[in-house]
């Protein structure tokens, strides 16, 4: 017997999506693919993920609109110093985060330049360094 699929948990259309699938796919050979019912982006492994759950709190609207990313060990404990950072289920274990893109209130009123150094981190330590290597030959993010 196979597993029930995931329901679709995004809308093609989200303005914070179409935002986060810029910064993502404009990193060198990056793709998008929905896993759980949600957008990821990965190369060979995934570096950013857009909506989240709390642990024990599956109720998928307060993170809908999140990107999740794997900051540098170093970063961690002072993302989550911020009110918009917080530790998803599943992934917050493993050293993930969260980042409340809805929390500013509007698309418009997120700090994007910030979102791109968090996805440009992730994708830093989850992409082979052939691909790091041509971020840096292409000046960064």
């Amino acid at each position: 017997m196979e597993g029930m699929p995931h329901p679709v948990m995004f809308e093609d259309a989200d303005p914070y999506l179409v935002r986060l699938r810029e910064i993502c796919l404009a990193l060198p050979e990056a793709q998008e693919k929905v896993s759980h019912g949600r957008p990821t982006f990965f190369t060979k492994k995934v570096f950013a993920g857009y909506g989240a759950v709390l642990r024990g709190d599956h109720d998928p609207e307060p993170y809908a609109r999140s990107v999740v990313f794997l900051p540098d060990a170093a970063d961690r404990p002072a993302l989550l110093d911020d009110d918009r950072v917080f530790e998803p289920a599943y992934l917050g274990p493993y050293g993930w985060l969260g980042f409340d893109l809805g929390a500013s209130g509007s698309v418009g009123a997120v700090a994007w330049d910030e979102v791109g150094e968090l996805v440009d981190a992730s994708y830093r330590l989850t992409a082979p360094p052939r691909l790091v290597r041509l971020l840096d030959d292409a000046g960064g993010p």
